[in-house]
């Protein structure tokens, strides 16, 4: 006897190489199950998945969950997670080595989403999304403070979280990045670093975005992680021509890994010259946060933080939510990456990135029953990128159900596009 038995689906796991019509049965919050055809009679609920894509749960590696803590940023990580289709989440340095207790027991503990986090690197943490920039420098920086916070907690702290961008260059050079490098060795684990402008440059100083490159690029080792390869800010992978500095290849060859973290950072123009250059991104994470949703808008027209700006103020319209985890893996599927592929960078690549491989990112028998339910629609869509750049596509993804630890979700978040809720379908 199952407990609940989803049939009918396009299951696609790109972990197990499984691309079919198959049906999954789960029992006691655990997958029981993966077969062609799974007998109803024997199930207490049947979740019917024809014409769905069945997934591993989606895990996103990019987000900013410490509600209240982090001040208006912070988003609620079940708003983020289950019901809005995923069952993973990692926030980006909301939680600092003098703020984790909280994280854990506050966030973690209490959502029904699977929250994970790399670490901020700084005391200070994420605090309204790392708007104050003096609080980042490298006194802000304490190597064994991080490391006396990641040994009792490595189920939940997958790395640390750093910034390698033109703002802080221009005060302290590679300072406070080389400190987080070495809190990043001394507990063997990998730096999820920050691309292009967060900061404004420090009056009166030039900072030239390839002499950056070149600052930074030798300090990252395999396995760290590159977020914003799509960056429309200065400092990221291609350059104001329109080149990808020849170091950024050579690290991805040497094994460090990109996350594409659209949130206000995403260019479409730039995103076709990083794939035409044939680098594509291994892990996807949204950025959702709460300047990027429906908060009051804390960045200037350039989508970065400026010296002495009210981080309450409404700067313009207000922002209803336009993109989702789902919407960036159209938005994927839109620059031409294969679904496969996009299934991967939310699933099997995620855990991997986060080292949680042994637990998600895959359905297998034994396995905790985490799974993402989607509808893909085709037709002629129309999307927009952060800066205001339409580009065409002809798939949309919508949630349709979450299952987590065997329990269902409607996905009904309010931080969902409006098209992507259930009342829109």
């Amino acid at each position: 006897m199952f407990d609940l038995l989803v049939k009918g689906g396009r299951v696609i796991d790109p972990a197990a190489k499984r691309d079919g019509k198959f049906d999954v049965a789960i029992v006691n919050g655990r997958i029981a199950a993966i077969e062609k055809a799974i007998p109803e009679r024997g199930a207490k609920k049947v979740v019917d998945a024809a014409g769905e894509l069945v997934l591993p749960g989606l895990i996103d590696t990019h987000a900013h969950v410490y509600e209240h803590v982090s001040g208006e940023f912070g988003l609620n990580p079940d708003a983020v997670g289950v019901k809005a289709g995923v069952t993973a989440v990692c926030d980006q340095g909301g939680p600092s080595p003098l703020t984790f207790g909280g994280f854990r027991k506050f966030i973690a503990e209490q959502a029904d989403t699977d929250v994970y986090c790399f670490l901020s690197s700084y005391l200070a943490g994420g605090l309204y999304g790392h708007r104050y920039v003096d609080l980042y420098g490298p006194t802000g920086i304490n190597v064994d403070a991080i490391a006396s916070i990641v040994e009792p907690n490595r189920d939940i702290i997958c790395g640390l979280k750093c910034h390698a961008e033109p703002g802080g260059f221009s005060r302290w050079g590679v300072k406070s990045l080389k400190k987080a490098k070495q809190a990043s060795r001394k507990v063997g684990l990998p730096m999820y670093v920050h691309l292009g402008t967060l900061w404004s440059v420090k009056d009166g100083v030039s900072v030239d975005p390839a002499k950056l490159v070149k600052e930074f690029i030798p300090l990252f080792d395999k396995g760290d992680i590159l977020a914003h390869p799509f960056t429309r800010h200065d400092g990221g992978f291609v350059s104001p021509e329109g080149k990808i500095h020849p170091l950024l290849i050579e690290a991805l060859g040497r094994g460090v890994k990109l996350d594409v973290g659209r949130g206000a950072h995403f260019s479409y123009p730039n995103a076709k010259a990083v794939i035409e250059a044939g680098i594509v991104p291994d892990t996807l994470g949204a950025d959702l946060h709460g300047y990027n949703t429906k908060a009051a808008y804390a960045y200037n027209s350039t989508g970065r933080f400026d010296d002495n700006e009210d981080p309450g103020a409404a700067k313009g319209a207000d922002l209803s939510p336009t993109f989702s985890l789902l919407h960036c893996m159209a938005e994927m599927l839109a620059l031409g990456l294969t679904l496969e592929h996009v299934v991967a960078m939310v699933t099997c690549n995620a855990a991997a990135m986060m080292g949680k491989q042994d637990k998600l990112g895959t359905l297998a028998v034994g396995r905790g029953a985490d799974i993402s339910i989607v509808k893909m629609t085709t037709g002629r869509y129309t999307f927009t990128d952060a800066g205001g750049v339409t580009f065409p596509a002809t798939k949309r993804l919508r949630p349709t159900l979450t299952i987590r630890k065997g329990k269902l979700f409607e996905p009904e978040s309010d931080l969902l596009p409006a098209w992507q809720r259930p009342q829109a379908a």
